[in-house]
């Protein structure tokens, strides 16, 4: 792969990430309720869900999900239930003085892991965006190992950005209403992302 190619996968893909969607709300949601101790955890998650989701797209999961409505549906709304339910526990969770943190960090991972992973949209985008950028006369193992780490590290950095600004805002504040107000914020996002994933369409 020529260098001119990778740095313009690394555009591409700066410029895909740069746009919110479901697994960026996520993560601005719950750092917003939980604070700082959320954010390494949800990146992580997003990490891992992106490999997990690239991994699969090359193993041939994206092209089945292409070609097939009902797959694509079932993991959709699958997805926007998972959601909307984050969204409610979120809104619903306690902010008195001693009371539980609203996500623990394994919750954290787990949430951002399944969000972004599960992305049916995702999955299907990654085969019609990797090979693009892939050389059809170089071996592509090689290849698709530099892409999928390429695209994972900015991931986690965009998440990880996403998320320290979201938890500034939490920490900033310690007044259970002012922290009703910013779990019931991040509540609301996430059951929006919930709603725009189950009105997404295969495209």
């Amino acid at each position: 792969m020529a260098v001119e190619t990778w740095f313009a996968f690394l555009a591409a893909t700066a410029v895909l990430l740069a746009i919110p969607g479901p697994t960026i709300l996520l993560v601005i949601g719950q750092s917003l309720g939980a604070g700082r101790r959320a954010a390494l955890p949800l990146v992580a998650g997003v990490a891992l869900g992106d490999l997990t989701a690239m991994t699969l797209s090359l193993a041939g999961l994206g092209a089945l999900l292409a070609a097939s409505a009902t797959l694509f549906t079932v993991l959709k709304f699958a997805g926007a239930a998972y959601l909307v339910w984050l969204g409610v526990r979120l809104w619903r969770a306690p902010v008195e003085d001693g009371a539980a943190a609203p996500v623990s960090a394994r919750r954290a991972f787990r949430d951002a892991y399944v969000v972004t992973a599960l992305n049916p949209k995702s999955i299907a985008f990654f085969v019609a965006f990797v090979p693009l950028f892939v050389d059809a006369a170089a071996p592509f193992m090689p290849q698709a190992v530099v892409l999928v780490a390429s695209f994972v590290t900015l991931a986690a950095l965009n998440a990880g950005i996403y998320a320290l600004l979201a938890a500034r805002l939490s920490g900033a504040v310690r007044r259970p209403a002012v922290r009703r107000a910013f779990n019931r914020g991040g509540g609301a996002l996430l059951v929006g992302a919930g709603i725009a994933t189950a009105a997404m369409r295969r495209g």
